[in-house]
């Protein structure tokens, strides 16, 4: 535990830190199953983001602006050197807000079925008015009633016949409420800053890599390479979501070819 911050870590750190950013309702263990196919190349830091697993932060740090700067601020003082960084779903809007900002501490950037957030100032207000109806919900049916009605969303249909989606929901389910609902007012999709009109500027390597039967995140990676060309997207056969789960030995067999663009760079 370092001020407030929970990280689960993994490999020799002499390799390249890799910085893996879980997505909502998650923590930094839902990376290892990642750890054998990584850790031989990488050194995997996967913390606890604000309101979920054990980290023990002040509520400025549950938001993107906040969390980034928390987290670079841990980066510069334990790690000191560039970093590589991956994100699933909120931790990918993370990944690529971080990327944005804060361009010169990171060698690539590789998301995972996420999102640049809702460009349309009408759309994120609606979003945030349902973030905080999800998050009321939270706190009063509490975090058990709530994860398994997330869950049962369209969403995640071939994740609930993933091996083990059981383990999964049965983590996701010891979640502080108060954390999550937290986290959904602060840095749910609607609260965050629309980044579409800054991925031209976008200075180092980014990849996507999405599910074949998730078409929303699909056709959104698809549109972000509208916006900057070299982007790389990846479409892995057979899996929905949640990608590193649904398909782990093809997710981490890609994402190693992904992140040597800035492991090469880096040399």
């Amino acid at each position: 535990m370092t001020e407030g911050w929970h990280v689960h870590a993994a490999g020799d750190p002499a390799l390249p830190p890799l910085l893996c950013l879980h997505g909502f309702l998650g923590n930094g263990g839902d990376f290892a199953g990642l750890v054998a196919g990584l850790t031989d190349r990488f050194r995997l830091l996967a913390p606890d983001l604000p309101g979920h697993g054990r980290s023990r932060l002040p509520g400025s740090v549950c938001t993107m602006e906040g969390c980034a700067a928390a987290l670079v601020s841990w980066l510069d003082r334990e790690v000191g050197r560039q970093a590589l960084l991956y994100g699933y779903s909120m931790g990918g809007r993370l990944a690529l807000y971080l990327a944005l900002r804060y361009p010169g501490r990171f060698a690539a950037v590789v998301l995972e079925s996420a999102s640049p957030g809702l460009a349309d100032a009408g759309a994120r207000a609606a979003r945030r008015q349902h973030d905080e109806a999800l998050a009321r919900r939270l706190e009063r049916e509490g975090t058990a009633a709530f994860v398994a009605a997330w869950y049962a969303q369209p969403l995640f249909d071939s994740l609930r016949s993933a091996p083990g989606f059981a383990e999964l929901l049965a983590r996701r389910q010891q979640q502080p409420a108060a954390g999550l609902a937290a986290s959904l007012r602060g840095m749910g999709t609607g609260s965050q800053p629309s980044l579409w009109s800054e991925l031209a500027r976008l200075s180092l390597p980014l990849s996507v890599i999405v599910g074949e039967n998730d078409a929303k995140f699909r056709d959104i990676a698809l549109k972000m390479m509208t916006y900057q060309s070299a982007i790389d997207v990846h479409v892995v056969p057979g899996a929905g979501h949640n990608v590193h789960l649904e398909q782990a030995e093809a997710f981490t067999a890609r994402l190693r070819t992904c992140l040597q663009a800035g492991v090469t760079a880096d040399s």
